[in-house]
């Protein structure tokens, strides 16, 4: 696991940066010795859809770290001006090709670590394919749709994707 930041000096008024618990916390923070200003380190936020059109749905492969040449469904970080539904959408997208439409909340999967330090939430929405040509984009080196038989679940990317891939077969009946 990478290290998690560790801020040294302040993003407001540029000051040495020193671990301290503020008034009214429990938990030890970075706390700016100058204007006290609170940096928090907040986990990471993935969006992602599990898309889908005539019983099969998208999956892509990693072309980048982490996990590198492991499949998943489209997914990627949340941006600061965008709701989750907009960064799964968007993401679906970038890395696919497909627009889609989301058709409800599938599921959120937290951990306490991931590939680049602290916690991560995932968000995941079910999805209907409604046009757009499939494609490996963005940082994927491929893209398929696969049917409910033909998950390569040795080679799924993250607990996420096994998880969530889990939680839309038994969504359609066809988990246990």
């Amino acid at each position: 696991m990478a290290p998690i930041l560790d801020p040294k000096f302040c993003s407001r008024c540029g000051a040495p940066m020193s671990k301290a618990v503020p008034a009214g916390d429990s938990r030890p923070r970075h706390v700016c010795a100058t204007c006290s200003f609170v940096h928090y380190l907040d986990p990471k936020v993935a969006c992602g859809t599990i898309a889908e059109i005539d019983g099969r749905f998208a999956l892509i492969e990693r072309g980048i770290d982490p996990r590198k040449g492991f499949w998943s469904f489209p997914c990627g970080f949340m941006e600061i001006d965008e709701t989750t539904e907009q960064a799964a959408l968007r993401e679906t997208k970038e890395e696919t090709g497909l627009d889609v439409r989301l058709d409800g909340h599938l599921g959120t999967y937290s951990y306490p670590d991931n590939f680049y330090g602290g916690a991560i939430v995932v968000v995941v929405y079910r999805a209907t394919i409604l046009g757009g040509t499939l494609k490996a984009d963005d940082d994927c080196s491929d893209a398929k749709m696969v049917t409910p038989g033909d998950v390569p679940w040795d080679q799924l990317a993250f607990k996420s994707s096994i998880s969530a891939i889990q939680d839309w077969l038994k969504h359609k009946g066809l988990g246990p």
